[in-house]
């Protein structure tokens, strides 16, 4: 069974993040998509909500779940019995950071990373660039999945 690992902090979902999840369905027997609990960090959207949106995006998608963790992503991997990590990259900047983090955890652990480069339609979207338009009440519904809606 190929199970891959999706960690991030999705504050909230973007496209991009759906479109990476989306597209790897057919690669994978199983995504969790995982999102990483930080004390030091602070959130515009609560935990509950932050699932909540996911939960709701890929209701329709049996292969897909949502947890939460805290701590390293390869111990998650280990006590989910997953083998790889998903990563999504827009440009080269993300390529250089998620590259030591994908060679630190193949040396701590056999978990492999894999990389799916965004679609060219949503590789500009951030979850930071969303939470700014949201700040400052701007049109963020083009730029997240339907399920992520701000009252």
């Amino acid at each position: 069974m190929r199970k891959a690992i999706f960690p991030g902090s999705f504050d909230p979902i973007t496209l991009g993040h759906y479109d990476i999840i989306k597209r790897s369905i057919p690669l994978f027997d199983e995504i969790v998509v995982a999102i990483g609990i930080n004390a030091e960090k602070k959130y515009m959207f609560t935990l509950e909500e932050r699932k909540k949106f996911i939960e709701e995006a890929f209701a329709d998608e049996p292969t897909v779940s949502v947890v939460t963790y805290k701590g390293l992503t390869i111990d998650l991997c280990k006590k989910l019995k997953a083998d790889f990590i998903l990563r999504g990259l827009r440009n080269p900047a993300d390529f250089e950071f998620e590259k030591a983090i994908a060679h630190t955890n193949r040396r701590l652990s056999k978990i492999e990373t894999v990389f799916l480069l965004t679609a060219a339609k949503t590789s500009y979207i951030s979850s930071s660039i969303v939470r700014d338009v949201i700040r400052n009440g701007g049109e963020y519904e083009m730029l997240v999945p339907d399920a992520v809606r701000v009252k």
